[in-house]
């Protein structure tokens, strides 16, 4: 990218995801008390052998029971539940 266009530069910038610190955690618990407690509660996020152990399998995880569910999420709501849910339960860095 030494001899890139600064407007190729703008666009990559902008087109790169966001950190988790930008999400709605509100938005991310109001979805997942909406949409996911009907299938499992709390248990499931601390029991000792849970399926999940890393962020990117936790973002796997909700992306696939949102599509379970059916659920009509926007890609920054999918980005705030599992925000919610590493903040809740998780503490993934």
């Amino acid at each position: 990218m030494k001899n890139a266009h600064p407007g190729f530069l703008v666009i990559l910038a902008f087109s790169l995801p966001l950190p988790l610190m930008a999400a709605n955690i509100e938005n991310g618990a109001e979805l997942h008390f909406d949409d996911c407690t009907g299938c499992h509660q709390e248990e499931v996020y601390t029991r000792e052998n849970r399926v999940v152990g890393s962020l990117q399998r936790l973002s796997r995880q909700v992306r696939f029971c949102k599509d379970a569910v059916g659920a009509q999420w926007f890609d920054d709501d999918v980005e705030d539940v599992i925000a919610y849910l590493n903040q809740a339960y998780y503490r993934f860095e």
